[in-house]
């Protein structure tokens, strides 16, 4: 039987992103997307502000992203550089995830705001490593056009928008992160 923390070490070492291309047609259950998200809850936070927010978009909601994050795209890029692949790509990327979470962060102004971004990127890890748990393969995505997303998403003008948590079932192999050693990046003082 396996302890705990060899338990936790497997998950951590084989959680790896897994892109949509790679999902299969297959819904991922209410109930699993809710102890992602109690378990990303659950990250630390200094001065328990808890700035995580987050708004999780199935169903129509997904083709409306795409949509809407195409039209940032035409929007934003000058006439001469746009690419239909390109404005396509934000319907077919999220049509292909069974789950998009938008990653928002509130603003509390309680500390400063690189420690809030911390935080969300805690909760962010732990819901990575809770989707490895329960085989839904996921990635952190982060392009510049979430800056556009304020209304989109109904944010308040103390919270933004950090990035986009796809999530989808696969039948991706599972590999071990290539890590160079540890040994490498530690300095140890004893005295």
């Amino acid at each position: 039987m396996s302890t705990p923390i060899e338990i936790l070490t497997s998950i951590i070492k084989h959680r790896r992103s897994i892109y949509p291309d790679s999902y299969l047609e297959k819904e991922i259950p209410k109930e699993a997307i809710e102890q992602i998200l109690e378990n990303a809850n659950y990250a630390p936070t200094h001065k328990l502000t808890e700035p995580w927010r987050f708004v999780v978009l199935t169903g129509n909601a997904k083709a409306k992203l795409g949509l809407a994050l195409g039209e940032f795209y035409k929007k934003t890029i000058p006439a001469e550089k746009f690419l239909q692949k390109k404005f396509d790509s934000f319907s077919v990327k999220t049509q292909q995830a069974p789950c998009i979470i938008a990653i928002n962060m509130k603003v509390s102004g309680k500390i400063p705001e690189w420690e809030e971004l911390a935080a969300v990127s805690c909760a962010v890890q732990n819901m990575a490593l809770s989707a490895q748990a329960l085989n839904i393969g996921a990635y952190w995505s982060s392009p510049p056009l979430i800056d556009h997303l304020q209304d989109f998403l109904s944010l308040s003008s103390d919270e933004k928008c950090i990035g986009l948590f796809y999530m989808g079932y696969h039948n991706e192999t599972s590999l071990v992160a290539n890590r160079t050693p540890i040994e490498e990046k530690v300095i140890w003082m004893e005295s």
